[in-house]
């Protein structure tokens, strides 16, 4: 097949593993192989893991709201349509600080398979350097 749609009223949403934030897999409910891609909808107050990759390199696009992201060298606050590029090894959180809800795109290749129950203890502490349920400072966190 040379192309797959997912249409809005059929796509599965379910909360993240680890912090439960609302999220569709889009790369997987469409078969895609050598890309990873999904939906995130964090609601005021919520955070992505602050993590890193060995291999994939991340596209994170605001959708809707002001988006917020914490690297290691900066905070960036995006409005919508606004993208930035996160390298494999570069730690990296969204969160979200305002009062209305966010929605990203993120895009990463390649994709690294990411079963967080079928990884080694060493394996984790590197993919969250934090541990996996770390928040920003500006949520309220303390020497993250």
């Amino acid at each position: 097949m040379s192309c797959r749609v997912l249409r809005a009223a059929q796509a599965f949403w379910r909360p993240s593993n680890q912090m439960g934030v609302l999220n569709c897999d889009l790369a997987k409910q469409l078969g895609a192989e050598t890309l990873g891609a999904r939906l995130w909808r964090l609601k005021p107050g919520e955070a992505s893991t602050r993590h890193r990759h060995r291999a994939t390199t991340e596209l994170y696009v605001v959708l809707e709201g002001t988006g917020r992201v914490r690297t290691p060298a900066e905070l960036l606050t995006l409005a919508p349509l606004d993208a930035v590029l996160v390298e494999p090894s570069t730690v990296r959180q969204l969160f979200n600080d305002t009062e209305a809800d966010q929605l990203w795109l993120i895009a990463g290749a390649p994709h690294e398979p990411a079963n967080t129950l079928a990884m080694s203890p060493e394996e984790l502490a590197w993919i969250y350097p934090d541990g996996p349920k770390a928040l920003p400072v500006e949520l309220g966190a303390r020497g993250t």
